[in-house]
């Protein structure tokens, strides 16, 4: 083959008629991939002289191994899928994976753009990819300054339209997840969100009003909630739609810790799910079978995300153009015991 541009997972996928998923899977020797299928994308990696980016690292310095992950929030169910995904890739590929809290502007001294920027470069680090978090156009620029590499996933914000993001196509799952509910009869939904200034959130609320507009439902503002993707929203904000006059006979919650807030404000008021309220969560993380009873859930592959975030880190620290600056991974609707017919 002759030379020209570096081969990339996008331009392999194009070739061989696959998605981009599908040729990640067959990187990392996933079994769920069709014996055909799996030699189709393996001829196209040799005909393209496909080199994963790990290995291009692997003559670096120790320190320039490492990248940064960063979390607003580690401790939940979301991060630790993420996190295995992360981490899952970099033992494939040789790569280090450092895991730290976003620097909190409550700091004793508040740490700046300029400091943080200076103590990744000073570890060695070259890129950092940071999860589920704001991002200011100073520390976007102080990045840029350092010669520090940038991934986010799922961002609350975009700042500028160059920043390289990772997500899943939450209007898709917002629609779907609605629509099902709408199949089942229902006709008063509710959307429980996280902040409105989320991306994500503000994508499922979009896709879950198209829905409602399709089958011919007026989108009622008093069944639309916004808080946090925690518990705790869903405890109060459900308690807050399910004690009104004219409370909802299903709720879609954008994450899988606020449904489940929403089966203890249901609980709480001597109503069982999904006899009395049906319920839609939002990412498919372990919660949706520990809860009772198992919750109807919108799989966001988190942990691919995590994978093809670090790759893609890694291609911008080699230096290689991207096909696109946003990659949006498929939603599936995933049916399990909380959504069923209403009853009145």
């Amino acid at each position: 083959m002759p030379e020209g541009p570096r081969a990339t997972l996008a331009m392999v996928a194009e070739s061989c008629g696959v998605s981009l998923p599908t040729v990640s899977k067959v990187l990392n020797g996933r079994a769920d991939v069709a014996a055909a299928t799996r030699a189709r994308v393996e001829e196209a990696l040799r005909a393209h002289n496909y080199r994963p980016p790990g290995a291009r690292t692997r003559g670096m310095p120790a320190a320039a191994r490492t990248v940064e992950l960063v979390f607003d929030d580690i401790i939940s169910p979301y991060a630790t899928e993420v996190l295995h995904g992360v981490t899952d890739g970099g033992d494939e590929l040789g790569v280090d994976v450092v895991v730290r809290r976003l620097p909190s502007l409550s700091e004793k001294p508040p740490r700046t753009e300029a400091a943080w920027a200076r103590r990744l470069t000073e570890a060695g680090r070259k890129g950092l990819i940071v999860v589920t978090s704001e991002l200011t156009s100073r520390q976007l620029a102080a990045f840029d300054r350092a010669g520090l590499s940038l991934v986010v996933i799922d961002p609350v914000n975009l700042p500028r339209s160059d920043v390289v993001s990772v997500g899943a196509t939450n209007w898709s799952g917002g629609l779907e997840a609605t629509d099902h509910l709408i199949r089942l009869g229902h006709r008063r939904i509710a959307f429980v969100g996280g902040p409105v200034a989320s991306s994500p959130s503000r994508a499922r609320l979009h896709g879950y009003r198209a829905a409602l507009e399709n089958a011919g439902i007026r989108s009622d503002p008093a069944l639309i909630r916004n808080g946090s993707f925690d518990f705790v929203s869903g405890l109060m904000l459900g308690g807050e739609l399910l004690s009104a006059k004219e409370p909802p006979t299903a709720v879609f919650a954008a994450s899988d810790p606020t449904a489940v807030g929403v089966f203890a404000a249901a609980q709480a008021r001597g109503l069982r799910v999904p006899d009395d309220l049906s319920v839609v969560g939002f990412d498919d993380t372990y919660l949706t079978v520990m809860s009772m009873p198992a919750l109807t859930s919108v799989r966001q592959p988190l942990r691919e995300m995590g994978r093809v975030a670090l790759r893609t880190l890694l291609s911008l620290i080699a230096g290689e153009k991207l096909d696109s600056h946003h990659v949006e991974l498929a939603t599936t609707l995933v049916v399990r015991e909380s959504t069923a017919k209403p009853r009145r």
